[in-house]
């Protein structure tokens, strides 16, 4: 199944310049002809050139392969971390946003510990922790906060 459109935006340009884009197949596409729709800041050289270099950094730097890897390994690596009362599985979704379900202790105290412990996760819903590594993580670095999760999680 295909979005008839699809918007991307902020980390389009790596953060340097607000530059968003639509996206869809020619037969949506071809609904607006050249001059029925203008925009401001369409088609800004500048903001262009931002979001090639952003985008060329990405494949030539092979980090969009190492965020898919790393993410397999570490989301292997909590789904392997013993919790009696967790629910659910850790998981990732494909914008790469990830949780760690855990209801052995309450969000905020999880939250806060791994803060301490050097680990910055967020909040979602009632029973989620979001982590978002960056896409240049390293497995060592993975094995490093994985230490502090296991040390909060098992209530250390």
């Amino acid at each position: 199944m295909e979005a008839d459109l699809t918007l991307i935006g902020k980390a389009l340009s790596g953060g340097f310049y607000p530059v968003s884009a639509v996206l869809s197949n020619k037969e949506v596409m071809d609904v607006l002809k050249p001059g029925e729709h203008g925009s401001t800041f369409g088609g800004n050289p500048l903001a262009c050139a931002v979001a090639r270099a952003a985008l060329r950094v990405l494949v030539e730097e092979g980090m969009i392969e190492n965020a898919a890897k790393m993410g397999e390994y570490l989301i292997a690596s909590l789904r392997a971390i013993k919790q009696p009362h967790r629910q659910g599985n850790p998981r990732t979704r494909p914008d790469g946003g990830g949780g760690a379900p855990s209801r052995c202790r309450r969000r905020t105290e999880i939250l806060r510990a791994l803060k301490d412990r050097g680990i910055l996760c967020k909040e979602t819903h009632s029973h989620i922790l979001r982590i978002m590594p960056p896409l240049i993580v390293t497995q060592a670095q993975i094995d490093e906060a994985l230490v502090e999760f296991r040390a909060v999680l098992a209530g250390e």
